[in-house]
């Protein structure tokens, strides 16, 4: 059975989730499987600890325990940053990164966010498909993330996010 939970950065299910996450757009960025080391490094150098409290929030959706997907978002205001967006590519295809992405905008909402934006790779096919279902709309650069070459904004004025 599926749950989403609202879990602490360092807790086990989050590391666990997040290693994965990190190895596959690492891996994707050099064209081959990442090291360890280049995973330890770009762990490091994009910590996750400000996904908790007021600063965000982080989700990791658990099947029948296991961790499988996550998501998580940084507060900024009436702007929230989505950011983590990843599932295991053994459970792909059930609709797990939409509930994701959706439940982290409700945390958002909650929160009296309006806005959802992200930055991210158009090589990352399947999330800018996902992303753009989900009604996210490609907007110019907001930042000057060296990694990215795409850009979306969603309101969550009006909807039942």
């Amino acid at each position: 059975m599926l749950t989403i939970e609202t879990v602490l950065p360092g807790a086990p299910a989050a590391a666990r989730i997040l290693r994965r996450y990190t190895s596959e757009v690492a891996s994707r960025w050099y064209g081959r499987p990442a090291t360890e080391d280049e995973v330890d490094q770009a762990l490091h150098d994009e910590p996750s600890d400000d996904l908790t409290g007021t600063t965000g929030v982080l989700l990791v959706a658990l099947d029948d325990g296991v961790p499988v997907a996550c998501a998580g978002a940084r507060f900024r205001g009436d702007v929230a940053e989505l950011t983590k967006v990843f599932t295991l590519g053994e459970a792909r295809g059930r609709g797990i990164g939409r509930r994701m992405v959706r439940a982290v905008e409700r945390a958002c909402a909650e929160r009296g966010v309006g806005t959802v934006q992200l930055d991210t790779r158009g090589e990352l096919a399947e999330a800018c498909a996902l992303y753009e279902r989900l009604g996210y709309r490609r907007v110019q650069p907001f930042n000057d993330e060296p990694y990215s070459d795409r850009w979306y904004r969603r309101s969550l004025a009006g909807t039942s996010a």
